[in-house]
């Protein structure tokens, strides 16, 4: 009776086990299930963006031709606009230098005009002795 008793209680827990078992399993599938409609939900994205994304880029590099085409366009008015540039730093100077003579040759002759006033001065001193 033992043995009866204790192969009975062994059955039992054997379907115990086989039923937790099927029961994992069982939501172990409804997760792989969800798990798969979520990967085809991302590749589906994915796929989406991809497209996306490959029309962005040839958009941007159209932009990018458009930008350099105008570019070569504007260059020879920056060259043209350096080359003035050139030139009013060449006026600049030379009228600084100009200035410069100028102010040097003013200033040597108040001392020649001051030698003349004083010697002017002296003759007249003279006349009125």
């Amino acid at each position: 009776m033992v043995i009866q008793l204790s192969v009975a209680l062994a059955a039992v827990a054997f379907v115990c086990l086989v039923a937790f078992v099927i029961l994992t399993l069982r939501k172990g599938m409804t997760t792989l299930g969800e798990t798969n409609r979520t990967l085809g939900e991302v590749r589906n994205a994915i796929h989406g963006l991809t497209g996306e994304a490959t029309q962005l880029i040839h958009t941007a590099n159209q932009v990018t031709r458009d930008v350099k085409g105008k570019i070569k366009t504007i260059d020879p008015i920056f060259e043209s606009a350096h080359n003035v540039g050139e030139v009013i730093q060449t006026v600049t100077e030379t009228f600084k230098k100009n200035a410069a003579d100028i102010g040097q040759s003013l200033n040597q002759e108040p001392e020649k005009a001051a030698v003349k006033s004083k010697s002017s001065q002296i003759r007249v001193n003279t006349k009125f002795q």
